[in-house]
C-alpha cells in the first residue's frame, strides 16, 4: 500500500499520519491489485459489514460498530427500474460513517490521539462515536445553526463540541490555526487518505447487491468522497476483473444555494471558486469549497454524468415524498437526489428503463427542524 496525490502524482509511504500532498491536494491509497487479490466469490459468508471488504482496505484493526451493507430498495413507486441505497441506517445515521470507521483504525494505528473535524453536522457525529469506541479524544468544530441532533449526538458520545459562528469553511480554518499547538490529526474531508477508503465501499456493494454496476447514480455532493470513493472502487473493479471499462453515469446534485461544483461543471472549468454567502436547510450540502473539486469534477465527465442544483423547496418535499412512499426516511440531500433525477428523466438526460441508484446519505431523523 502506498499513498500518491491525486494531481501531481508524487508518492508517500503509507507507514505515517499525513494529511495532504505539499502541493495541497489529496492523497489517494493504491494497491497492488491483481485477479487473484480479491473475487466476488470470496464474499460468500463474510460479516455484513464493510470490512467484508478487507483486502481492499488498510492493513489495521478495525474500530468497527456495524457500519455499512445498507439497504438497496426498490422504488417502483418513483421509476420503474430505481432504486434507493439508504445509508441513513448506518451507525450514527449516515454514510459519514463508512468513512470514519477506515480513518479512525488508520489514525489510531498509525500513533494519533487527538482527532479533530470540521462538520457540518454527521461527519462529527461519526467521528465522536468512533473515536469513543477507539478511546481516542474527538474534537469537533460546527457551525452554530447545525441541526441540533448532530450536536447533541457529538456531545453524548464525549466529543469536545465547539459552535463556530460561520459555515464549515470557518471551521476547517479553526482547525488549521490550532492544530499543531493542540496535537490534533485533522481527519477533514479528503484532507487525509482514508475516509474515501471507508466510503468507496458503496460501489463495492452496490455490485454485489445488484450483480452488476447500475446505468446511473444520482448523489447529493458537498465534500464529495461519496463519489471519488465509489469511482475509485469501479477503477479498482476493473483492475481486478469484476467489470470492463464502462461506467455508470456519475450526477452530482447540489443545492441551488450552494453549488460550487454544479456551477464549475457548467462553466467548463476543472476547479471550483468558493461559493458565495452558502446556505441551504441540508447542511451536508453546505460545503462552499471542497479540496477534491477537480477529482469530481474529471469523473462527472469521464463517465458522461452531469451536475444540478436543487432548491430547498424542492429538496424537503422529495424528501417527504420519498418517505412517505417507500418507507426510507430521508434526509433532504436524499430528497434531492429524486428531485434531480426527476428533471433529468424530464429532459431526456436519464430514460425510463434505466437502472438509477438513488442514494439517501442520512436519516431524516438528524434534520428535524428541516422536515418538521
Amino acid at each position: 500500500m502506498r499513498l500518491t496525490c491525486f494531481l501531481c502524482g508524487l508518492a508517500y509511504p503509507a507507514d505515517r499520519l499525513i494529511n495532504t500532498c505539499t502541493c495541497g491536494r489529496p492523497l489517494r491509497v493504491d494497491y497492488d491489485l491483481s485477479a487473484s487479490t480479491l473475487r466476488p466469490d470470496d464474499l460468500r459468508g463474510r460479516e455484513a459489514t464493510l470490512w467484508r471488504y478487507r483486502e481492499v482496505l488498510p492493513d489495521c484493526a478495525p474500530v468497527s460498530l456495524g457500519e455499512g451493507m445498507t439497504p438497496l430498495h426498490p422504488a417502483p413507486q418513483l421509476g420503474a427500474t430505481w432504486w434507493i441505497k439508504d445509508e441513513g441506517v448506518n451507525p450514527t445515521a449516515s454514510f459519514k460513517a463508512r468513512g470514519m470507521t477506515v480513518a479512525v483504525s488508520m489514525a489510531k494505528h498509525l500513533g494519533a490521539t487527538k482527532l479533530a473535524v470540521p462538520s457540518a453536522g454527521n461527519a462529527g457525529g461519526a467521528l465522536a462515536a468512533y473515536a469513543a469506541k477507539a478511546g481516542l479524544e474527538a474534537y469537533v468544530f460546527m457551525p452554530r445553526d447545525t441541526p441540533r441532533a448532530c450536536i447533541v449526538e457529538c456531545e453524548n458520545h464525549g466529543a469536545h463540541v465547539t459552535l463556530i459562528d460561520g459555515l464549515i469553511t470557518d471551521c476547517a480554518a479553526e482547525i488549521g490555526r490550532r492544530k499543531e499547538a493542540e496535537g490534533w490529526f485533522d481527519l477533514s474531508t479528503l484532507k487525509e487518505p482514508y475516509r474515501v477508503e471507508g466510503k468507496k465501499t458503496m460501489g463495492y456493494e452496490l455490485f454485489e447487491q445488484m450483480g452488476g454496476l447500475p446505468d446511473a447514480i444520482v448523489y447529493p455532493t458537498g465534500g464529495g468522497t461519496g463519489l471519488v470513493g465509489m469511482a475509485k472502487a469501479f477503477d479498482e473493479m476493473q483492475r481486478m476483473g469484476w467489470i470492463g471499462a464502462a461506467r455508470p453515469r456519475m450526477i452530482s446534485v447540489q443545492a441551488e444555494g450552494c453549488a460550487p461544483i454544479a456551477t464549475a461543471f457548467h462553466a467548463g472549468e476543472r476547479f471550483a471558486t468558493e461559493f458565495a454567502n452558502a446556505q441551504t436547510v441540508a447542511s451536508g450540502l453546505r460545503v462552499p469549497r471542497a479540496i477534491g473539486d477537480f477529482i469530481m469534477l474529471d469523473l462527472i465527465r469521464a463517465t458522461g454524468g452531469t451536475a444540478l442544483t436543487i432548491s430547498d423547496a424542492e429538496m424537503v418535499a422529495a424528501a417527504k415524498e420519498m418517505s412517505r412512499t417507500t418507507g426510507v426516511l430521508a434526509s433532504p440531500e436524499g430528497g434531492a437526489t429524486l428531485a434531480a433525477a426527476r428533471r433529468l428523466l424530464a429532459t431526456g438526460f436519464l430514460s425510463p428503463d434505466e437502472t438509477v441508484v438513488l442514494f439517501n446519505t442520512g436519516s431524516g431523523v438528524k434534520y428535524l427542524e428541516a422536515l418538521g
